[in-house]
């Protein structure tokens, strides 16, 4: 069996454990999983209504223009409808990008650790990969953009990046916008961009005109609390959206995912009450790290990377045994860390708990 060179080799994405893997392996009665950063609080309760209502319908296909739910997200986010390219995820965009413009001989620029799907994409499309240290988790711009050269053909730019929370400022941003070349096409994935609640983050979609070579990235997976039904979206120039469309496939986002999407999206107070929680619980976090002098990374995301002195396989296997699911910062380029996904109040309290048990457990075997 023959596949293409630059397949050959790559790992397919492996998802962490789920909660009954963990409470059946462990014995435990519960188990939270604060490991993928989905929203603690679910989805609208409108979210649910809709999806059962699609339901009725499986024997027709669904609307592959996505016609109510581009329009609604248009009419919010202030473009125009035929700006607006919707995958199966923004993870899809991501590979319709990379398939409508990559070739071998070609390559993409991004920071690293970043979200690796980039890479990826990039990769299986035979690119090259140049990839930029993050500054004390932050994206070096002025080194990615020295980068850039005439086989450059996609920079990406997670802001606010994943995993280590971090954002990149307005100034900061339209300056390395102003170094890109016009024929280079700058993603902004902006999966995190509903939590973001600090004053100099770019607002990128007023971008688009002057650079038509930006596409910005968004997602109901996160803050919508919808992940499970796939829903991303770019918006970017008219011309860039047409010209990457042929690489979208057909149906790619489904009846149920459109109409949960559309709920999702209508729901302003569901979304405004969990961006409030996210803000509060992220300052909890904080105040904890410095209080206990743990390293953490300043997160814009519903997420924080964090040290508490320990290996971070360590740490994650401690938590487990505790029922806490979160992500082993070995596997995202940050080995002396863990990234947790802010959970509900009470979930927050008891895993902080656990992070001083084990610190001070580890104290009295030194």
């Amino acid at each position: 069996m023959q596949v293409k060179p630059s397949i050959r080799g790559l790992k397919p994405y492996q998802p962490g454990k789920t909660t009954e893997e963990v409470r059946e392996e462990l014995g435990l009665e519960r188990v939270v999983k604060l490991a993928s950063n989905e929203n603690p609080y679910g989805a609208s309760p409108a979210v649910s209504e809709a999806v059962a209502e699609a339901l009725a319908h499986v024997a027709v296909y669904p609307d592959g223009a996505a016609r109510a739910l581009r329009k609604e997200t248009a009419a919010r986010i202030g473009v125009r409808e035929d700006q607006l390219l919707f995958g199966n995820g923004s993870d899809e965009v991501i590979l319709i990008l990379c398939r409508a413009v990559l070739e071998p001989g070609d390559n993409i620029v991004t920071a690293w650790p970043t979200f690796p799907q980039y890479r990826h994409n990039a990769l299986i499309e035979g690119a090259e990969i140049k990839e930029v240290p993050l500054q004390d988790g932050f994206h070096d711009l002025d080194a990615m953009a020295e980068e850039v050269d005439s086989s450059t053909k996609i920079v990406f730019v997670c802001n606010p990046n994943n995993p280590s929370g971090t954002h990149t400022g307005a100034e900061k941003f339209r300056a390395f916008m102003n170094q890109i070349p016009k024929d280079v096409i700058v993603v902004s994935d902006e999966a995190y961009h509903e939590y973001v609640d600090t004053e100099d983050y770019p607002d990128t979609l007023s971008m688009i005109d002057e650079y038509p070579n930006l596409l910005v990235l968004r997602t109901f997976s996160k803050a919508y609390g919808i992940a499970s039904l796939r829903v991303g979206y770019g918006v970017g120039k008219e011309a860039l959206i047409a010209a990457v469309e042929p690489g979208r496939e057909p149906f790619n986002t489904n009846s149920a995912a459109q109409a949960g999407a559309l709920a999702a999206l209508k729901d302003s107070r569901f979304l405004a009450d969990c961006v409030k929680s996210n803000s509060a619980e992220k300052r909890k976090f904080e105040q904890f790290c410095e209080e206990n002098q743990f390293h953490y990374y300043p997160s814009q995301a519903n997420f924080i990377l964090m040290s508490v002195d320990l290996p971070g396989g360590d740490v994650f296997n401690h938590l487990q045994r505790k029922g806490f699911i979160v992500r082993n910062g070995e596997a995202l380029g940050f080995p002396q860390h863990v990234r947790i996904t802010f959970g509900r109040p009470e979930d927050n309290d008891r895993i902080r708990e656990e992070l001083l048990a084990l610190r001070q457990e580890e104290a009295s075997v030194d």
